[in-house]
């Protein structure tokens, strides 16, 4: 592998800036991704992520190896997180009337409360704990992780907490799981967050930050970030899984159709982006079938999705090289029918 434009400045390895995509419960394919990388020896000099790619990022940042968040997933409960209140347990109706009251199934406070934990036990609050490791970060980079929001209220993208003016908050007393808790509001799944701002009183509607860029590669990119390559990680669904799913939602309901607009709009955005790059420095990892909202998924897929993130990470790295050279990576062609059959 070619030599790195910039590297850590203690122990010389080589850095690099990392964009993981959302992607619910199939986060832990990220993980195994992140565990070749650090194995490499690779430093993470800036991070990013959207709904569930934020959990990642922002632990990453705080200080979690690959191994630690590995465990994390293999030991936290996630159907728990799916927290309802008294109107969703109404039997029948309590769904339809949370979705129309509430735009959303579950509270979501659980998720928050977890995340909470998990930032405590290293000491982070607010993105003002959170600082970058590199001393020479550039101002809108100074925190160690972004995380992305869609606003429905002004109809915009916000990388918090660089945007987090724009909410009225100074960008560091915003809560570091207060945005994750803003980026993996999946629309329907989990009701959004209404957050006022303290300036003007104004209401703001936020929700998964998947909805206008599940995969923000470019946030690093465009700012030519000190000279250091950007690496995305993003989970891969064939067509034919794509079609399948879109059939086991049913389209003709509420849920399968909004959804199916959202899905749209995500990809039109992000693949857009990726053709023109030619999907450069972008690991893609076989989703193997699994849902974003799969919770109950068992401990032997979650095991084949963590396998998947590592032979795709693999199979990327050992062909990729500066892109001043040039080149493109390969992505990864083995199929996902062996690691299938791993967990069964």
């Amino acid at each position: 592998m070619a030599d790195l434009m910039c590297r850590d400045e203690v122990t010389g390895a080589p850095q690099i800036n990392l964009v993981f995509e959302g992607g619910g419960v199939k986060g832990v394919g990220l993980v195994g991704a992140l565990a070749v990388l650090e194995e490499r020896g690779f430093r993470v000099r800036h991070v990013a992520g959207a709904s569930a790619g934020s959990i990642v990022a922002v632990l990453l940042a705080a200080g979690y190896s690959a191994s630690e968040l590995l465990t994390i997933a293999q030991t936290t409960g996630f159907k728990d997180l799916r927290d309802r209140d008294w109107v969703d347990r109404i039997p029948l109706l309590g769904g339809p009337i949370s979705i129309f009251k509430d735009h959303g199934i579950y509270e979501g406070d659980r998720l928050t409360e977890w995340m909470r934990g998990l930032l405590s036990e290293r000491g982070i609050r607010t993105f003002r704990d959170l600082s970058a490791h590199s001393a020479d970060a550039r101002p809108e980079f100074r925190h160690g992780a972004q995380v992305i929001v869609s606003d429905l209220t002004d109809r915009s993208l916000l990388a918090l907490p660089r945007d987090a003016h724009k909410l009225g908050v100074d960008p560091d007393d915003l809560e570091v799981a207060l945005a994750v808790r803003m980026s993996v509001s999946i629309p329907i799944f989990f009701e959004p967050v209404r957050f006022i701002n303290p300036r003007n009183g104004r209401q703001h509607v936020l929700v998964d930050g998947g909805l206008l860029s599940n995969f923000p590669v470019w946030l690093f990119d465009e700012e030519e970030d000190a000279g250091c390559p950007t690496i995305g990680i993003r989970l891969d669904e064939d067509e034919e899984e794509s079609h399948s799913r879109a059939r086991g939602l049913g389209m003709e309901s509420v849920f399968g159709f909004v959804k199916g607009l959202a899905q749209t709009a995500v990809l039109a955005h992000d693949r857009h982006y990726l053709e023109r790059s030619n999907f450069d420095r972008t690991i893609g990892i076989p989703s193997l079938g699994v849902g974003t909202t799969d919770f109950d998924i068992s401990p032997e897929v979650s095991w084949a999705l963590y396998e998947s993130g590592r032979l795709a990470a693999e199979a990327f790295l050992d062909q990729w090289q500066d892109s001043q050279e040039g080149s493109n990576p390969s992505t990864l062609t083995e199929s996902a029918d062996d690691l299938m059959a791993a967990a069964d």
